[in-house]
């Protein structure tokens, strides 16, 4: 059996209709099992005017908007038409990439059959209840975690560290590596622009600490506007850049006076914003991966990042940038201050986190996870 053998039926929460990280890594693997002959079908929610094109055919599934978070869709059940689409479909193994309802009922529709899951963690939803002080919820929601993912034949993470988590968990005992790749054609540290740095009222001369993703809470927003409320006390001169969009942007607005939000970009563009930064402030604890982390490196800039999943695996501490424990605002202060004002700082921990940029090939990547698929099918099928 090889790739081109393959039907896979993709399960998302959100496979296009919000652009984020982990839908666009779905996206590229699913182009890249297509280019290799493999069949997919992706089975998601979906809006009349997504983020973005879909990749593949995609089967729209019933879902209600999150309460708070619109933007969002619950999915909320397998309806028979869709259980017939996969019935005609036959798939040979069922990928599901989040803990919905949808997602539970497909785990069940696939073990009634003897057909082998995957599940990819994107996401560590068990920790989003910091953020709206519901920590006491943090512990139920790891168990039923637990409970989807041990009916899974196989994880997959994008980070050793969240492997590692995983494993501590108890999730499953079958867990390997699906990382994250970067386009070096768009990050890179050619793509900066000086001129764009103007059109944002950033002068030549000034420091630019950037904030990229989701305008939401559960990315450290908070941790990340006292950090800067630290550093300006101690009177580090700099420039804050924030690039993205979300529900908290006017909060976060008013928490940074005076910085230079230039909302969402996408490609080419978003690679001259992330280039003309002069380093990365990435606060969050949520992410499995840090796609962001990896692509300010890849335009050789040094990142601060909490010490958590995803930024352990891709940052070295003193290398090519500094690791420093959730929540230590004081800390991130510090750290943030040594970039400022350490130009030489700034340019050695750049090049290093840009070598280390260079070792995460697309290609390579998906083809992991093509690799795990084949090897469940086979053992599924042998019994």
């Amino acid at each position: 059996m090889d790739i081109a053998d393959l039907r896979i039926a993709l399960f998302s929460g959100n496979y296009n209709y919000v652009r984020d990280g982990a839908n666009q890594a779905l996206n590229r693997l699913a182009g890249y099992m297509l280019d290799q002959g493999a069949s997919v079908r992706v089975y998601s929610p979906t809006v009349p005017e997504p983020a973005f094109e879909a990749t593949g055919d995609l089967v729209g599934v019933r879902a209600l908007p999150i309460p708070g978070r619109g933007e969002y869709r619950f999915p909320l059940w397998l309806p028979l038409n869709v259980r017939r689409d996969l019935k005609r479909f036959a798939p040979n193994v069922i990928h599901v990439s989040s803990p919905d309802l949808v997602s539970h009922q497909a785990v069940s529709w696939a073990r009634n059959r003897q057909l082998p899951v995957l599940a990819s963690v994107h996401t560590r939803f068990e920790t989003y209840f910091r953020y709206y002080n519901m920590a006491w919820a943090e512990p139920v929601m790891e168990a039923i975690l637990r409970r989807f993912y041990r009916r899974c034949d196989a994880l997959v993470a994008p980070s050793e560290s969240m492997a590692q988590v995983l494993r501590e968990q108890r999730m499953n005992y079958d867990i390997s590596i699906w990382s994250r790749g970067v386009d070096r054609d768009i990050f890179y540290p050619g793509a900066r622009s000086d001129a764009w740095r103007r059109s944002c009222g950033i002068g030549d001369d000034e420091i630019v600490i950037g904030f990229l993703g989701r305008l939401v809470m559960e990315k450290g927003l908070d941790v990340f506007s006292d950090s800067i409320d630290a550093l300006r006390r101690r009177g580090v001169p700099h420039k804050v850049m924030v690039i993205g969009e979300g529900p908290a942007r006017e909060w976060f607005e008013s928490r940074l006076p005076g910085a230079a939000f230039v909302g969402f970009q996408a490609g080419a563009d978003l690679g001259r914003a992330v280039a003309s930064m002069d380093l990365l402030f990435n606060p969050s604890v949520t992410e499995t991966f840090g796609n962001v982390t990896l692509e300010a490196m890849a335009c050789g800039l040094p990142v601060v990042a909490a010490a958590a999943t995803g930024s352990e695996s891709l940052v070295e501490d003193q290398v090519s940038g500094r690791l420093v424990r959730p929540g230590a605002v004081h800390q991130f202060a510090e750290a943030l201050r040594a970039y400022c004002e350490s130009p030489d700082l700034r340019a050695r921990h750049g090049q290093a986190g840009e070598r280390r940029a260079a070792d995460f090939s697309w290609d390579r990547i998906n083809q992991a996870v093509a690799d795990t698929y084949l090897r469940l099918v086979r053992t599924k099928s042998g019994g």
